[in-house]
């Protein structure tokens, strides 16, 4: 903990410089003009675009486990407190967390679904390299910091856009308990090696390596909030193997007793990655950050059409379009629009709850631990500019 706090006060010290007067704690939680951070886009592979092929979901396992999530969740044997492969915990201004690259890390345990060795691919496939830009459309609206959100619903762009102005309906405080719990519903998800022009069509992209899945990814994230001095737990729990059908069941039963014993958490983030393909085609969505390829990100947000049991959606949507306008203030380009969709992904838990795409299974390991990073830095930066005060 003596780590964490000297990270804490070297955040503080920055953020006075950066940030000169703090917010005050009243104004957390009335809408304002966004006179926030710009951010930018997003557009699901749903939505009939011709680049962008459609967004393929199959269940890849035929039978339940019969397993019980919540059997040791609180003993630590399935949550971490440091990220996986961190060469260094501390960080210079403007730069991240120094990390292992995926490529090199081994897992002790890659269990029942280790990741193909490099003589195992049958490379059938071919990769499509692509940057989403802005999307034009009724359903699309640009965010007044930048960025744009995809509504999917019968609510109006005008009361969304008036609704985005809102800061997130929460604060953070100076303590040592955990305030963001990271979790993988899919936790299998994994993605290409690194960069090349075809693929394995025989391959699901899923493996129970967790130096080669989603898991890896939140482990980046985990590592700069930790950096910023926020504190983490990373359910690393596998909900969706053997078993895919059942996953968000799962999920909801590893991370309620997590938010039971830790009521400082205000932000629950699913990640996952995408999965963007047409036939015989992966596509691999990507920006180029400060000289580094990104994997493209996007944000979900349900929307409660009354048949949900989510009447906070909306808190969930202000946190959402401050978090897309901190990504593209930060990294332009790195963002696709918000998706806001009558859909549910257990963000009825908390007012911080998002689901997150990190890529597809199109992108590589590299690029989706950088956006792992960046990620994270964006959101200990608005996290920490929205600290309560004392």
């Amino acid at each position: 903990m003596t780590r964490m706090k000297k990270r804490r006060l070297a955040q503080a010290v920055r953020l006075g410089l950066l940030l000169g007067a703090p917010l005050a704690v009243g104004a957390l939680t009335k809408c304002l003009p966004a006179a926030r951070s710009a951010l930018s886009g997003f557009a699901d592979a749903d939505l009939g675009k011709s680049t962008a092929g459609e967004l393929v979901r199959q269940p890849d396992y035929a039978q339940d486990s019969g397993a019980d999530p919540k059997k040791d969740i609180l003993s630590g044997a399935l949550i971490v407190s440091e990220g996986y492969g961190i060469e260094a915990e501390t960080r210079q201004s403007g730069t991240g967390v120094k990390l292992l690259s995926p490529l090199e890390m081994v897992s002790l345990d890659p269990g029942p679904k280790p990741y193909p060795a490099e003589d195992q691919w049958s490379l059938d496939g071919t990769v499509l390299r692509t940057t989403y830009g802005e999307y034009s459309g009724d359903s699309f609206f640009d965010l007044e910091g930048g960025g744009q959100v995809n509504n999917k619903t019968s609510l109006s762009n005008e009361t969304l856009l008036s609704e985005s102005r809102c800061l997130p309906n929460f604060t953070i405080t100076d303590t040592d308990e955990p305030q963001v719990l990271i979790y993988h519903t899919h936790t299998t998800e994994s993605f290409e090696p690194f960069v090349r022009e075809s693929y394995d069509t025989s391959f699901n992209y899923r493996t129970t390596d967790d130096t080669k899945n989603i898991v890896m990814v939140g482990d980046a994230i985990q590592a700069e909030l930790e950096a910023c001095g926020i504190g983490v737990i990373h359910a690393r729990t596998i909900h969706d193997y053997p078993s895919y059908n059942g996953s968000y069941g799962r999920s909801r039963e590893t991370i309620l007793p997590i938010l039971e014993q830790y009521p400082t958490i205000k932000v629950a983030l699913d990640i996952h990655r995408d999965a963007i393909s047409a036939d015989g085609v992966a596509y691999q969505p990507f920006s180029v950050q400060q000289g580094k390829e990104a994997a493209q990100v996007m944000i979900i947000s349900g929307c409660d059409d009354g048949t949900l049991d989510m009447p906070e959606y909306m808190k969930n949507f202000h946190f959402a379009c401050a978090l897309q306008q901190q990504l593209e203030s930060d990294w332009q380009g790195l963002t696709r629009p918000i998706l806001f969709d009558y859909r549910h992904y257990n963000q009825d838990l908390t007012t911080g709850s998002l689901l997150i795409e990190v890529g597809s299974h199109g992108n590589t390991l590299e690029q989706v631990q950088y956006s792992g990073q960046l990620i994270g830095r964006s959101l200990g930066e608005l996290l920490s500019a929205i600290k309560e005060q004392s």
